[in-house]
């Protein structure tokens, strides 16, 4: 371990009983440990990083090679360097003037071309000229896994104001259940299907796609007609039977949970149009912008970056919570679980040796208020601290219900203050005096109601949940992923961790069926025999 890490874990260290609160006896806390971009505030204030802190994390972030690594990014070198390849999802929301070069070629001529086919298709379903059997499409079913799903139901929830178009379906679970369900009460004759694989063979995907074409044809005469795929496998999705107007693909520079800004967002632009789709690639290039532009100490990215590995690397908090108070964002905490732990859950360094410090912690969360009433006790007064990231916006869609965003406001900063000023056992003595309690008992009782306090969160804010602004928080979430990355010294880009479950799969189905278990461990060849009976 370096020197520079060894100083941070010795200054956490050192900080480690201090109280958060006793920080704001310093003038100016808040706003010097909160960052702008645009009409977003990041305040990461509810920390125990103080000025020395900030300093020793910001000069991590210069000696870790940050400011290298973004411009290579941005400028097309294969950075994903375990698999040869550039990291340019950036690029599917560059502007109408945007050039990005990669190999010598420039990236966006083909990349318009695209999102143009896109839109024209996405206005033929909205406007009835592309129909089914039925006449004008009334729902869209979007069969997918991974970063072919998480990120396009995220968003399409997210953005539910917006929805002026057909019903949106997501699948992704080869369990049945799953496809059962969504396709129980839609009309085939009615219904449009997006099969988003870029190789057209990830075997959940194809499996749902099957049922869904065998389910289409007990009404429509030529089921591939109401198909559609996000694949760059042309061979294959011409096998399926679907025309290759209605295929539309993607390169190998745009990792699969990065891809929502390009024709994996297909399912989104149905629900909410081409032109609402533009904003939200347009926010998410105002974060871009920042990202490039601003200096590391007023940069959001690099600074939410840093609040990470202080609270997972320096400090040991193994888990993080992202909360947002926002109902919509409800399959946020699950899309960063899978953009975080796919992305920086390694053990290996980018020169092949053993990582020397622990990777990314474990992400996950649950919309408020309805956290409160579930893990909220574990994250007050459990014996691990958890640090929180918060989301509220300014102002909701529903101005007649006003009254409630304001108490969902007041929740959110209720449970922020709450961790950090926590509660103490005199202060709960108290509370049981005003109850009647005498004693023993009241002692009893006071040590129950004792919340430690003391445990960090960030609060961000922003103005309403637009298309823009859904933009500029993935934007934001994907670059403080890569700066943590950099840090660590990994490749946030590759995800071999996923292959070895996927091969053993495919042995095991045989097997299943009812072929030779016996090459398998014990454990599996009871499991298997059990299964069987």
């Amino acid at each position: 371990m370096s020197e520079k890490w060894q100083a941070l874990r010795d200054h956490a260290l050192s900080v480690a009983r201090r109280p958060i609160l006793s920080l704001f006896d310093a003038p100016g806390r808040a706003q010097a440990f909160s960052v702008d971009a645009g009409e977003m505030r990041l305040d990461y204030s509810k920390t125990n990083i103080d000025e020395q802190a900030k300093a020793m994390l910001l000069t991590l972030a210069e000696v870790s090679g940050v400011a290298d690594k973004r411009a290579a990014m941005f400028g097309g070198e294969k950075i994903n360097d375990t698999e040869g390849r550039a990291v340019l999802h950036t690029a599917l929301r560059g502007g109408i003037e945007a050039k990005v070069m990669t190999e010598g070629v420039d990236v966006m001529p083909e990349i318009r071309k695209t999102k143009a086919r896109m839109a024209i298709f996405t206005r033929e379903v909205r406007t009835g000229k592309f129909t089914g059997q039925g006449g004008k499409i009334t729902d869209v079913v979007n069969i997918g896994i991974g970063g072919s799903d998480l990120g396009p139901a995220m968003v399409t929830l997210a953005l539910a104001p917006y929805h002026d178009g057909p019903r949106i379906h997501y699948v992704s679970n080869v369990d049945g259940a799953h496809i059962a369900d969504v396709l129980k009460g839609l009309n085939p004759e009615t219904t449009l299907v997006i099969v988003a694989s870029k190789t057209f063979t990830t075997i959940e995907t194809m499996t749902n796609a099957e049922t869904a074409r065998a389910w289409m044809a007990t009404k429509v005469t030529t089921p591939a007609k109401q198909f559609a795929a996000v694949s760059t496998a042309a061979d294959k999705t011409a096998a399926f039977g679907i025309d290759s107007a209605r295929v539309f693909g993607f390169e190998d520079w745009v990792g699969g949970r990065y891809s929502v800004w390009g024709p994996i967002g297909l399912a989104v632009m149905m629900a909410i149009g081409p032109e609402a789709f533009e904003d939200f690639l347009a926010g998410a290039r105002a974060m871009d912008e920042h990202f490039v532009a601003e200096p590391f100490a007023q940069n959001m990215p690099v600074q939410l970056a840093l609040v990470g590995i202080w609270h997972n690397q320096i400090c040991g908090h193994t888990t993080r919570a992202v909360l947002p108070y926002d109902q919509r964002l409800s399959r946020l905490p699950a899309y960063l679980q899978q953009l975080e732990m796919e992305s920086n859950g390694k053990s290996v360094a980018m020169d092949g040796s053993d990582l020397p410090i622990h990777s990314g912690p474990v992400v996950w969360g649950e919309p408020g208020t309805n956290g409160q009433h579930a893990f909220y006790q574990l994250i007050h007064q459990g014996t691990r601290v958890v640090p929180c990231e918060f989301m509220i916006a300014k102002a909701g869609h529903e101005p007649d219900l006003a009254h409630q965003h304001l108490l969902l406001v007041a929740n959110c900063l209720a449970q922020s203050e709450a961790l950090m000023r926590g509660r103490s056992l005199n202060e709960a003595r108290a509370i049981m005096e005003k109850k009647g309690a005498v004693g023993d008992e009241l002692e009893r009782q006071a040590r129950h109601r004792v919340f430690p306090g003391n445990r960090p969160s960030t609060t961000l804010v922003y103005p309403k949940l637009t298309p823009f602004v859904l933009g500029q928080i993935i934007a934001l979430y994907e670059h403080r992923v890569f700066v943590e990355g950099v840090i660590l010294g990994l490749n946030s880009f590759d995800q071999w961790g996923v292959e070895l479950g996927k091969e053993l799969a495919l042995a095991l189905q045989p097997i299943l069926e009812g072929g030779d278990a016996s090459g398998k461990d014990g454990s599996t060849q009871a499991l298997v025999e059990y299964l069987r009976g």
